[in-house]
């Protein structure tokens, strides 16, 4: 199984999912696709060196495009990953570097073998036919399982309940 998220599945309901699914003998990957802004960080990763410096800048520093793709990886990915451990299901992670997150979910998915993809659904699909998720759906052969974003109510209280829920 290979849930693509970006951040916005709510970590709980996605792992009791997994869990009433698979159980907790089965390993699941948990995959984000990062879009890395390089301009800027080119204007980080080039240090001003000077001649009678010491130390020239050495071409075994970490790439900081690769620190930035690892580190919000992480960061989107956190919950989730912690919400399935708990369950006791085993978890890979896999973070990738792109601007068109459906073609990597897509690519990733036949690498691992998905039987099944999990993505969140967080604006109306139908309404917006460039979606990552009808995408992923248009161009993968693999079952897809959309999963809601939190209802959506002019109701305050009920607005309120569903954000906890969503950061829960």
């Amino acid at each position: 199984m290979l849930i693509a998220t970006a951040g916005a599945l709510s970590p709980n309901r996605v792992a009791e999912l997994v869990e009433r699914w698979l159980g907790s003998a089965q390993r699941v990957t948990v995959m984000t696709v990062i879009e890395v802004p390089h301009p800027f960080l080119d204007t980080l990763e080039t240090p001003i060196w000077r001649p009678l410096d010491h130390n020239p800048p050495s071409d075994d520093q970490p790439d900081v495009a690769l620190q930035y793709v690892e580190e919000r990886g992480r960061k989107r990915t956190e919950a989730l990953v912690a919400a399935l451990e708990v369950r006791g299901v085993p978890v890979d992670t896999i973070f990738r570097e792109g601007d068109d997150p459906a073609s990597e979910i897509v690519m990733v998915a036949d690498q691992i073998e998905a039987d099944l993809i999990v993505m969140g659904a967080t604006r109306p699909i139908f309404a917006d036919w460039g979606s990552v998720s009808i995408r992923v759906m248009q161009e993968s052969r693999r079952p897809l399982l959309l999963i809601p974003g939190a209802a959506r109510s002019s109701d305050p209280d009920e607005v309120e309940g569903a954000v906890s829920e969503t950061a829960g």
